[in-house]
């Protein structure tokens, strides 16, 4: 069954990602940024996240990139792209050129949506 209808408990390790129950992230590094790219994109398509909107092209998505290095800021910004309930970032270190972390976040959770936004951790700030 896709990852999308059947979201791993927390504790567990799906396909070399790893789950708390409410985000599933693992990496992808291809031999190049659109290579890592497509990968992603056909993973999403067979755990059941065909239909989320993403970038076409890696170029595409390397706009969604921060130039900041600042990596104080990057703690509370998503270095990426970002579409309910997929992320694709980039990792902090610049040097792995090729490398994109996918999250993936569960809907059933009944707080998603303040989960997936970062507002409950904006209010306690």
């Amino acid at each position: 069954m896709a990852l999308r209808a059947d979201f791993p408990p927390a504790g567990s390790h799906y396909l070399d990602g790893e789950c708390d129950g409410y985000e599933y992230r693992t990496v992808f590094a291809g031999a190049s940024l659109e290579h890592s790219f497509q990968m992603i994109r056909q993973f999403l398509l067979e755990e059941g996240y065909g239909e989320v909107p993403l970038p076409r092209t890696a170029k595409e998505l390397e706009l969604f990139r921060l130039p900041t290095r600042n990596k104080q800021i990057l703690l509370f910004e998503d270095n990426g792209y970002v579409h309910n309930p997929v992320k694709i970032l980039f990792p902090v270190d610049r040097r792995k050129r090729s490398t994109l972390i996918l999250s993936l976040f569960n809907e059933a959770d009944p707080e998603h949506l303040l989960k997936f936004h970062r507002v409950l951790e904006r209010k306690k700030n």
